[in-house]
Order: C-alpha cells, then sequence, then structure tokens
C-alpha cells in the first residue's frame, strides 16, 4: 500500500498482492510485440531493455500524457515498466484507484477484463516481484511525479505504479521507487484525479474506486537518443 504518515486514516491505496497474473492475449498487429518478461531484469539486462528507450507516451480515455523515464535512479524499475509496456501488459487497464489530490495509480491487469469495484481489485501483478531501489538522492515526491506502488516489503514492486496528484515528500515514507516523472499532459493527469469515485469504504469494500473507468488505451515507449 502507499503510506502515507498524514493519511494513515485512508483506505489502503493498493499494493501488489498474492494474485498472480499473467499478460494475457495482445491485439492484433502486423507488429511483432515483445513476450512479456516472468522475472524483473537483471542490472545487465536492464541496461539492454533501456538502451534507445525514450519517454513513455499514455494514451486513455481522457487524453495523452507524456512520462519521462529516471533510468540512472531506478534502472530495474524503469527497464521492468519499459519491458510491460512493449509487451502490452497495460493496454486496456484502468487507473483503479483515484484520491483527489493524492494519486492515481494503475497497473493490475485484473483491471482489463473487470470494470468498476470487485473483490480482489489491486492485487494484480506480472506474477513476480522485485526489490524496491529507494528513491535516489535529489528525487522526491513532488507533483506527477511517478513511483512503484509496492507493500512497503521487500520483492513487492511488480507492474502496479502511481502518480503524485501534489507534492507529496512530506506526506510519504520514502519507500517506493522512483522512476519517472509526469512532463506533458499535465492537465490529462488532473483531469484523472479529478474523476467521481465511491470515494472512502469500510473495508473489504474497495475504495476510491472511478466510477466511470479511467482507461489506458494504448501505451509505447518512444524512441530515446
Amino acid at each position: 500500500m502507499i503510506r502515507a504518515r498524514a493519511l494513515r486514516r485512508l483506505a489502503s491505496v493498493t499494493c501488489l498482492g498474492a494474485a498472480v497474473v499473467g499478460c494475457g492475449s495482445a491485439p492484433a498487429s502486423s507488429v511483432a510485440l515483445d513476450e512479456c518478461p516472468t522475472a524483473a531484469p537483471t542490472a545487465d539486462e536492464a541496461s539492454t531493455i533501456l538502451a534507445g528507450a525514450g519517454a513513455v507516451v499514455v494514451d486513455t480515455n481522457l487524453g495523452r500524457f507524456r512520462i519521462e523515464l529516471y533510468p540512472d535512479a531506478a534502472p530495474i524499475a524503469a527497464a521492468n515498466f519499459v519491458a510491460l509496456v512493449r509487451c502490452r501488459f497495460y493496454q486496456q487497464i484502468t487507473f483503479h484507484r483515484v484520491i483527489a489530490g493524492f494519486v492515481i495509480q494503475a497497473g493490475d491487469p485484473q483491471t482489463r477484463t473487470k470494470r468498476g469495484a470487485f473483490d480482489g481489485i489491486g492485487t494484480g501483478g506480472p506474477g513476480y516481484g522485485f526489490t524496491i531501489e529507494p528513491p535516489a538522492s535529489g528525487y522526491t515526491y513532488e507533483q506527477y511525479t511517478v513511483s512503484m506502488a509496492n507493500s512497503a516489503r521487500p520483492d513487492t514492486n511488480g507492474s502496479q505504479f502511481f502518480i503524485d496528484l501534489a507534492n507529496l515528500d512530506a506526506r510519504l515514507d520514502r519507500l517506493y521507487t522512483i522512476f519517472g516523472r509526469v512532463v506533458e499532459g499535465t492537465e490529462v493527469v488532473d483531469a484523472i484525479g479529478a474523476v467521481a469515485t465511491n470515494g472512502a469504504q469500510d473495508p473489504p469494500t474497495p475504495a476510491y474506486v472511478p466510477l466511470d473507468p479511467v482507461i489506458i488505451e494504448s501505451i509505447t515507449v518512444e524512441s530515446g537518443s
């Protein structure tokens, strides 16, 4: 979960759980796709994956935004994200948790076929976990920072990520790997953060789930220098 010191009473902003969910079937395409990984990349594999990779472009049903990656600060998380983007792991999943003024979160592949609130929402992952890379010196949870969601325990990074809707540096424990930042389309991120949700709910009812799904319609990696 995202443990916010100032938001202890909020319902859990989900983290990776025990569910093992595969990549599913990629849409038909004339372009060959990479296979989805079955484990997080090693340091050497991360270097290969990130070679030539630029920003990540996310198209949602509310608009487009662009994420600049931080490969030097978080090479494993950044490479893992790129690998999952390239195999279309994130295609058609939703931002399943939206807390206005706090974060928007996505990355649960269960939401590809299940919409709205359902038991187990936010527990899906790529079928593996990997170690948290503590935020590098000089990197903070400022507005529009992109971080890995996890359960604040080792080896619980996976596919879920969140984007800060405000400067949360004083409110978040430094347990969430910072691997990028939204540099274009911040108004789209703000629009996602403003959608209506089912609000705070008593457990085990899922909380802060958008009433109308916010869907990642496509996501691509641009070529870098």
